[in-house]
């Protein structure tokens, strides 16, 4: 979708075709999209269709406000689960304490948004559609005090007390996997080296990285106060560097690693312990949640378990002592056949 289709999707014709598509079953969407097509512009037609789309696959992410809101598939794609955004505030709340916080970099906008509605947030992003997209979706998130700017976020005149910059967005046309070895964190906008120059010159805020940024791109994680991995409903959403979360910023040569995992609230925070020896199946088996996994924090969760890596399994722990845990899901092992993987039914208490 272009800016200027969008533009148009925020006319009283373009509302009009979002709100008949968007009442519309889906078994009759082709006949009324048909009718549609014969009195309004085959483009406009096609991003209201394509909208209606992303709202509905948005309501998974947004519940109800996904119905008001405005995304791209890139933008969606971007988003994490709202709770994220909401547990991060709170962290900004309870932790950092700040009043006037700079968002750099919009991603899906959403924690710009929710930044909105307890803090004085001037979001600055250098894509056009991205911020026109965010203005229209300040209703649809109950008109936070935000300030939208369209510039080159490295020139941004920052007067924030925290600075949050968003580098989820891949950059180029041709996005490519994070595994890809000419893609890496240096070819983001703005780049990794100037988002973690900024925070150490602020002291405090956070950066959104894709959490699967391999080790070796983010040496010494930047050295942030803490490297946070959050999952919800047992997918990994993104990772989190903070900056001044217990203190005023100091380089820290070895960050704090922690694993969150919602809807249940619960972390788990790295103790440095060496990994602990594999074992043979015992009578239970552990399937660690992705955010542990992406924290590699497996030592941590196999020492409160009582439970050892399984000889052959990955990251798969078993143990002989069910103990239940936000952090992995228990099956107890009903059966180990020859040969063949291991067959596992779920524990008795549904953990």
């Amino acid at each position: 979708m272009d800016l200027e289709t969008f533009r148009a999707l925020l006319t009283e014709e373009g509302q009009a075709l979002l709100a008949a598509l968007q009442d519309t079953d889906a078994a009759q969407e082709p006949v009324v999209t048909a009718d549609l097509r014969r009195t309004h512009r085959a483009a406009l037609v096609e991003a209201a269709q394509e909208q209606v789309r992303l709202r509905r696959q948005a309501a998974e992410k947004f519940g109800g406000r996904a119905q008001r809101l405005y995304f791209t598939p890139e933008s969606l794609e971007l988003s994490s689960h709202l709770a994220v955004s909401e547990y991060k505030l709170d962290r900004v709340l309870d932790e950092i304490g700040v009043v006037m916080v700079d968002a750099m970099g919009l991603g899906g906008s959403v924690d710009a948004h929710v930044l909105g509605w307890s803090h004085m947030t001037s979001a600055v992003d250098g894509d056009r559609l991205t911020v026109e997209i965010a203005e229209a979706n300040r209703l649809g998130m109950d008109q936070p005090m935000l300030d939208l700017t369209c510039a080159d976020i490295t020139e941004f005149d920052s007067q924030g007390e925290a600075v949050f910059i968003d580098l989820m967005r891949r950059p180029g046309p041709g996005r490519r996997p994070d595994d890809d070895p000419e893609y890496g964190p240096e070819s983001y906008d703005p780049p990794l080296s100037w988002a973690l120059e900024r925070l150490h010159t602020t002291g405090a805020g956070w950066i959104r990285l894709a959490p699967g940024l391999p080790a070796e791109a983010l040496p010494g994680l930047g050295a942030a106060h803490e490297a946070e991995w959050i999952s919800y409903g047992g997918y990994i959403q993104e990772a989190v560097l903070w900056f001044g979360v217990d203190a005023e910023w100091t380089p820290r040569p070895d960050p704090v690693r922690k694993a969150t995992v919602l809807p249940a609230g619960a972390s788990l925070t790295g103790r440095g312990l060496p990994h602990p020896a594999v074992r043979a199946a015992g009578r239970y088996l552990y399937v660690p949640d992705p955010a542990v996994v992406h924290a590699r924090l497996l030592p941590e969760l196999a020492q409160d378990l009582g439970a050892g890596p399984l000889e052959g399994g990955g990251t798969l722990l078993t143990s002989d002592e069910l103990r239940p845990t936000p952090f992995a899901t228990a099956y107890e092992i009903t059966g180990v056949p020859p040969l063949t993987a291991t067959t596992a039914t779920p524990a008795p208490d549904g953990s």
